[in-house]
């Protein structure tokens, strides 16, 4: 399979009598701020993609509706986008495109702003240190067994780990979910944040993580908003599965790893960025960054900045987060 993604924008470009100005700045040389790159145009190194042939439209179908996004917001969608690709009005286009799904009017909850001012818990100091977790119950059974969800986020880099499980599995199964999932790809925590789920207030997952020397930290009774993060990624994630099965139908359990991943590698307001790229110095690539755009990012400053450097621009970020 080969895309002709390439080929159609060049054509597009050719035929596009407004683009054509574009091309004749470009093909002036140095000091413009376009330029030609085997045929296709180019402002700041992103794709210039005109509106001959509706092939914006296209890339925000491909950007909303497929497995590898699974219907981010209009502010999500176009930050995701201008990082790979230019095209006249994207920021307009992408939120009319938004307003019009079908799928997200009848999923997606209005968020009201919160009342009082909050008090957020201790910025971390490095990624995976402090951890917050919860469950999702009132799922469907699935053919595995499962009718229950873990969710698992990091507090730094914001990265969600989606576990399925049994709501009346005991705390030595979630143990060994615990060690699998978390403690095998990021070592161990210094703290956990969870409510006070009679399996986290247990007297064995006491035991366990005071000899892994990780401190557990109980939010007030009845106050689900001191862990809004873990409470925000539930609502988040509940949607994006929703939609998975209005979209692709089958069981929610066959989509779970794909909500992961799209969630995970889409940018999030906090910290400016997507989680992966929080974690790994880079987003992960998908078939929407598989041209020369996205491979000209590899090369970007940001992939071979330093880790520490990284890791205090987030933490910057996350205090004007929350001042905000």
């Amino acid at each position: 399979m080969q895309s002709d993604l390439c080929d159609r924008i060049r054509e597009a470009t050719r035929l596009d009598a407004e683009f054509q100005p574009f091309v004749e700045e470009a093909q002036k040389g140095e000091g413009s701020a376009w330029e030609m790159i085997d045929g296709i145009l180019r402002r700041g190194g992103r794709i210039c993609v005109p509106q001959f042939g509706k092939l914006c439209e296209e890339l925000m179908f491909e950007a909303h509706f497929t497995k590898y996004s699974i219907h981010p917001g209009s502010t999500k969608m176009y930050l995701d986008m201008k990082k790979s690709y230019w095209c006249p009005g994207l920021k307009q286009d992408v939120a009319f495109f938004v307003s019009r799904c079908q799928t997200c009017a009848l999923v997606k909850a209005e968020c009201q702003k919160p009342g009082g001012f909050l008090k957020p818990l201790p910025i971390p100091e490095w990624k995976f240190d402090d951890i917050s977790m919860d469950f999702v119950h009132g799922l469907p059974r699935s053919q595995q067994g499962n009718d229950a969800i873990w969710v698992i986020v990091d507090c730094l880099t914001k990265v969600a780990h989606f576990i399925p499980n049994r709501k009346e599995d005991g705390v030595e199964k979630l143990v060994e979910l615990y060690v699998r999932n978390i403690v095998r790809l990021h070592g161990i925590p210094k703290s956990i944040v969870s409510d006070r789920d009679g399996r986290f207030t247990s007297k064995d997952w006491r035991l366990v993580q005071k000899s892994l020397g990780t401190k557990l930290k109980f939010s007030t009774a009845f106050h689900p908003q001191t862990d809004g993060q873990t409470e925000r990624t539930n609502c988040t994630m509940e949607d994006m599965l929703r939609m998975c099965t209005l979209d692709f139908g089958k069981k929610w359990e066959d989509h779970l790893f794909m909500v992961e991943f799209a969630y995970n590698n889409s940018y999030q307001a906090s910290i400016k960025m997507a989680p992966y790229e929080a974690l790994y110095g880079r987003r992960c690539r998908t078939p929407m960054s598989w041209t020369e755009a996205g491979d000209t990012e590899l090369l970007g400053k940001e992939v071979v900045a330093d880790a520490s450097d990284l890791v205090q621009t987030i933490q910057e970020r996350m205090k004007v987060a929350q001042d905000r």
